[in-house]
């Protein structure tokens, strides 16, 4: 992109801020008298089960987290639609799934922007690159999205730039007025990205998102909307500042929430899926979001091999169980359902989503709600297996 596209993006970006109060309120006032995407209808228990959750949209097709991905993947059939957010440098919500964007834009492009790369500590993790914490919202607009991993899906790369990065904001209004044109709420999913990272750096997530969530009429125990976050410290935060049903995500066995790092709890994920741990869980959410591996684990060659008692020990204690992530392609593919050694290609994706379904899992995050879709209705009470 030239310098003089970069200079217009800026100005649009600057209107985009002026306008995003006038908008706010307009958009809030009338969701509120149609009634459609707010609190009060049926909650999280009355969603399809299994529940097929757009991971970040409809990832498998769009790039990630953009308006293009999440309209797709309600179009698809998704019952829910994931958003991960981190903040920008004045303190708004954008929707990327990582803080660092220079696999998720084209800001890598922007000479302008060439002295913000830099290096940063992430989690304990050195990361290089550009964050969203050092641009406004105004600069963060003049930039585009552009597929996250291009060697798997090239095809992704045909949408590169034709969306901006949206804010969470835009993502409620989004789902506002989808809601009264399909007569029908629209789910989301949304994750604190690095809660302690960013609280230590004065953005703190939860208390911008509950207003947003109360702005918008998605703060009560029956809003259509789940929260989520890797650090239970940020779920139990929101529980004390929303009512909206929470999930704890639980990344592999053998790790640490970051937060547990700081705070010197010497607690790891393979303790909190015990069942005294799913009982601390249950005393502050509504449910769990495993990695698939802590349902079946894989073996040396990629293989699933037991599963573990996860499912049934959730259950034992009301917790709703959201794995992720399901994915169409090879290189994501337990062994036994890849088909060929092309990484990119499509494997049996529908035996893997057997497999877990099969298990009793109440939902499925996926990059392809289309492929979850089709698989989940045999496991739908009065729907027979083919």
């Amino acid at each position: 992109m030239t310098q003089g596209g970069a200079a217009r993006r800026t100005v649009l970006g600057a209107a985009v801020l002026a306008a995003t109060g006038a908008i706010a309120t307009g958009a809030a006032g009338s969701a509120a008298a149609a009634g459609i995407g707010r609190d009060g209808a049926g909650g999280y228990r009355d969603l399809p089960v299994p529940t097929v959750i757009g991971h970040r949209g409809s990832s498998g097709y769009r790039p990630e987290h953009t308006l293009g991905s999440y309209q797709l993947a309600l179009d698809l059939g998704a019952d829910v639609v994931e958003q991960d957010l981190v903040p920008t440098k004045d303190g708004h919500l954008v929707c990327r799934h990582e803080n660092e964007i220079g696999g998720t834009t084209d800001v890598a492009d922007h000479p302008a922007f060439a002295s913000r790369r830099t290096t940063k500590s992430v989690d304990g993790v050195s990361v290089t690159g550009w964050f969203t914490e050092d641009f406004t919202l105004a600069e963060l607009k003049t930039l585009r999205a552009k597929e996250r991993i291009p060697a798997v899906r090239q095809r992704n790369t045909l949408y590169d730039g034709r969306w901006a990065v949206p804010t969470f904001e835009e993502v409620l209004r989004w789902a506002e007025r989808e809601g009264k044109r399909r007569g029908k709420r629209v789910w989301l999913h949304v994750e604190t990205k690095h809660p302690t990272y960013f609280r230590s750096l004065g953005l703190a997530l939860e208390e911008p998102l509950a207003r947003l969530l109360r702005r918008y009429g998605r703060d009560g125990r029956g809003a259509a909307v789940f929260l989520q976050s890797f650090e239970p410290s940020s779920i139990q935060r929101l529980s004390r500042l929303v009512s909206a049903p929470r999930v704890v995500l639980l990344s592999a066995a053998s790790t640490r929430p970051w937060d547990f790092e700081v705070a010197k709890d010497p607690r790891t994920v393979a303790d909190l899926v015990k069942p005294e741990g799913l009982k601390w869980i249950a005393s502050f959410a509504q449910g769990i979001g495993p990695t698939l591996d802590l349902i079946v684990p894989r073996d040396a060659d990629g293989r699933l091999g037991t599963p573990t008692t996860l499912v049934e020990d959730a259950h034992a204690r009301s917790l709703v169980l959201h794995p992720y992530t399901a994915r169409n392609e090879n290189s994501f593919l337990p062994a036994e359902y890849r088909k060929g050694t092309d990484p990119a290609a499509y494997g049996d994706a529908f035996g893997a989503f057997q497999r877990y379904f099969e298990l009793g899992i109440d939902g499925i995050f996926t990059d392809n709600p289309d492929t979850g879709l089709l698989a989940a209705e045999a496991f739908r009470p009065g729907r027979g297996v083919n």
